[in-house]
């Protein structure tokens, strides 16, 4: 199931950068407008060639999105507790995809699961995520102070073993 989110198909084709520019690979094909490109921080290395290779001769789609379970966490100046809920929760009702968060007074930690082709466009996408809407739901103006982005079968893995953060639940919105 794929679900599409207001604004991220439009971030995620676009060139990057506040201005609308970013830097350019050299030799690197120019796009027709509102041609989408592909979300990847550095080239794809040998393993992911060989597996794209194997897939496809297996008859398998190459370009499957898989879920990816990310943790941000993000710090600050102390904010009002009251401030800092609401933003939050305000969060979670435009972008129902978020399954909880947790907060205090100068930090936070969100948690949910994101759909992404490759671990490279799930970080993307998660370290835009609070900048992007710091303003529309009024979240403080903290920095992201750490990411953590796990496959699916890693995230079942680590709770079967007793290991890694507790199953997010219970859902919502939470005080540390």
């Amino acid at each position: 199931m794929r679900r599409v989110r207001p604004g991220v198909a439009a971030a995620r084709g676009s060139t990057g950068g506040a201005g609308g520019t970013a830097s350019r690979t050299a030799g690197a094909p120019a796009r027709a407008p509102g041609e989408e490109r592909a979300l990847t921080s550095v080239a794809a290395g040998e393993t992911y060639r060989a597996r794209e290779v194997a897939e496809s001769k297996a008859g398998q789609p190459v370009d499957v999105p898989r879920l990816w379970h990310v943790t941000l966490s993000v710090s600050g100046e102390q904010a009002p507790l009251k401030e800092v809920r609401r933003a939050l929760e305000q969060l979670a009702h435009d972008h129902p995809f978020l399954l909880t968060s947790r907060y205090a007074g100068d930090h936070a930690e969100i948690r949910y699961w994101e759909e992404a082709r490759d671990l490279h466009d799930a970080a993307a996408v998660a370290l835009r995520l609070w900048g992007e809407h710091r303003q529309t739901a009024g979240l403080p103006p903290w920095e992201i102070v750490g990411l953590e982005v796990i496959d699916r079968q890693t995230y079942h893995q680590r709770i079967a073993e007793g290991y890694g953060p507790a199953p997010a639940t219970p859902v919502g919105v939470h005080p540390y």
